[in-house]
């Protein structure tokens, strides 16, 4: 009995194996009317919620998420920085790695969580519905293993958008049928909520109700349409813990920028007393191009828990003074630009930096705008009368009628895409005085790499019709950004003050404004991997590509077989 019970209790000592788990949602596409700045609008969600819901998992789960579209719009989703290993299948662009799920037709996305914990999200991936389709993806550690930084009080996701009193399919459709730029949207939101700096908002902000003496984890999340937001908390320091559900090394500060698509976890220490005040935080976009832009500032209020003894006074938080943040001007670049630099991964012996340290393959890329001519039976609203384009390499990328994956998959890819993408472009002073011709060329091209290749890439911006900075997405990977400067790239000179060690890793980086960033991954996920701008009128207008990462010669190095529910074109 004896050694029965001390058997029992060396095993109850003994490290648990953590426990990966099957985790099942439903997402119901439905279209519901929602109210915001006394406007109400009919709009696609997710079970009738705005945002929509919250993904719970742990790092090792499997997700099987049941997509079910009742509305007359075709819809996918995507789950923005999975790696999604071996199964482009569940990465949800549409005609990349999907035909889209139609009215009336289901599609379980079916994946695995390996080896990420953090802050990411999921949107819809087909035209503009992402602007009302969106919702966080919260990845905990392995049961037992702590964060690399002070266990938080409370986890909070904050998540920006963009309210538009108008259909978003009715606007970009109207800017691709007229080729001007599209109307900007009428307001930002937090979770939701535009706030009180808008007409008819007050009743509709976001409230951090928060203790003194508190450390809170604030999962920042841009699902922002078309802008890069400043953020900051009046008479608050935030520590950056986190970028893309990568950890950093923590450094403090007032203000962050976050480009849409990008995630950052910040912590809030709160003030060790009750305040006796309230505290904005508030958004608002950083600018860079040329195009009209929506000029105004989301706004949530931090409210702290009053000491017991004064709730049963006539004490009321409206009373109380209300400190406001100041944040950059809107095209501060010099802020931007030190506010990325000091993102550096954590590089610890848990959570290395495994940078690339050779490059089989390097890729230069231009990331520009553009135009094509306007057809000759319509006046257009773009540049000197012609259409709004927007290019990778001068390659306008033209969507596909069936999805790239299967192509590939099945050996289908003739008259479907070429393999032709050009790996540089012609060369002109990028940054310089931009070329009198500004039109793109139009085509279905993708960029074929070995499995396991090494790649850098340098994406360099154009001053043609503007430069500006570009948020680019790379879907199934991770990148190191090793690199980035202002003007031409200089392939002397640059690499010489490349970060090997721990440069900050990450899914979407901002191509800096009339300048360049440098990435380097390992090519080691089989499959079509869709990269894009993140601003969702560029993307519109052309500025993607796609990258076929060939299968590698063992079984765990081959994309999957697709699932027998993959929807059809």
């Amino acid at each position: 009995m004896e050694l029965i019970l001390f058997s029992f209790v060396t095993l109850c000592l003994l490290p648990q194996p953590a426990l990966a788990m099957t985790r099942h949602y439903k997402f119901d596409i439905l279209s519901h009317n929602v109210t915001r700045l006394c406007h109400t609008k009919s709009m696609v969600t997710v079970n009738g919620q705005f945002p929509g819901p919250r993904i719970v998992a742990r790092e090792g789960d499997q997700l099987l998420i049941r997509v079910v579209n009742h509305v007359r719009n075709n819809i996918s989703i995507h789950w923005h920085g999975i790696r999604q290993l071996r199964n482009g299948w569940a990465d949800g662009p549409a005609y990349i790695t999907q035909c889209p799920i139609q009215t009336g037709q289901s599609y379980v996305y079916n994946y695995t969580i390996i080896g990420q914990r953090g802050t990411l999200w999921w949107h819809a991936h087909i035209s503009w519905l992402r602007s009302t389709v969106y919702g966080p993806i919260i990845i905990l550690p392995m049961r037992g293993v702590p964060y690399p930084f002070e266990k938080p009080y409370k986890e909070v996701p904050i998540i920006f958008g963009e309210w538009f009193h108008a259909d978003t399919e009715a606007i970009i459709s109207q800017a691709l049928h007229t080729g001007g730029g599209p109307n900007v949207s009428d307001a930002y939101t937090i979770n939701g909520l535009p706030g009180p700096l808008y007409n008819c908002s007050a009743k509709d902000t976001f409230r951090l109700k928060v203790k003194p003496g508190k450390t809170y984890l604030l999962r920042l999340i841009n699902a922002a349409l078309n802008d890069e937001l400043f953020f900051s908390i009046a008479n608050h320091t935030l520590t950056v813990v986190e970028a893309d559900a990568v950890y950093v090394k923590p450094f403090e500060t007032e203000i962050l920028l976050i480009a849409p698509g990008q995630t950052t976890n910040v912590l809030l220490k709160t003030i060790h007393h009750f305040p006796n005040a309230t505290f904005l935080m508030k958004a608002r976009p950083y600018v860079t191009g040329l195009g009209t832009f929506d000029n105004s500032t989301v706004a949530g209020i931090v409210e702290y828990e009053a000491p017991a003894h004064t709730l049963h006074t006539s004490f009321s938080i409206k009373e109380l003074p209300l400190f406001k943040p100041v944040l950059p001007p809107l095209n501060d670049t010099s802020f931007a630009t030190n506010f990325t630099n000091r993102l550096r991964s954590l590089g610890s012996a848990q959570y290395p930096a495994n940078v690339p340290q050779k490059v089989d393959k390097q890729f230069f890329f231009t990331v520009s705008l553009g135009t094509n001519p306007c057809p000759s039976n319509q006046t257009c609203q773009g540049p000197n009368g012609t259409m709004f384009a927007a290019s990778v390499n001068n390659i306008s990328f033209a969507m596909p009628r069936t999805a790239l994956l299967q192509a590939h998959h099945f050996g289908l890819s003739n008259g479907v895409y070429s393999s032709n993408f050009p790996t540089r472009p012609v060369p002109f002073n990028y940054t310089g005085t931009p070329p009198n011709n500004t039109m793109v060329r139009n085509g279905t091209k993708l960029l074929v790499i070995p499995f396991n290749t090494s790649v850098e890439l340098i994406m360099q911006d154009t001053s043609m019709l503007g430069a500006e900075s570009h948020p680019l997405h790379l879907h199934g990977f991770n990148f190191f950004v090793v690199g980035q400067g202002f003007g031409n790239f200089d392939p002397k000179k640059d690499p010489a003050n490349f970060n090997l060690v721990d440069p900050v890793e990450r899914n979407t980086v901002g191509v800096p404004s009339g300048g360049w960033v440098a990435i380097r991954f390992l090519a080691d996920n089989p499959g079509v991997w869709f990269m894009h701008c993140h601003l969702e009128v560029h993307t519109s207008w052309g500025l993607k590509m796609a990258w076929v990462v060939l299968d590698g010669k063992r079984p765990n190095q081959k994309l999957l077989s697709p699932p027998a529910d993959l929807p059809k074109c």
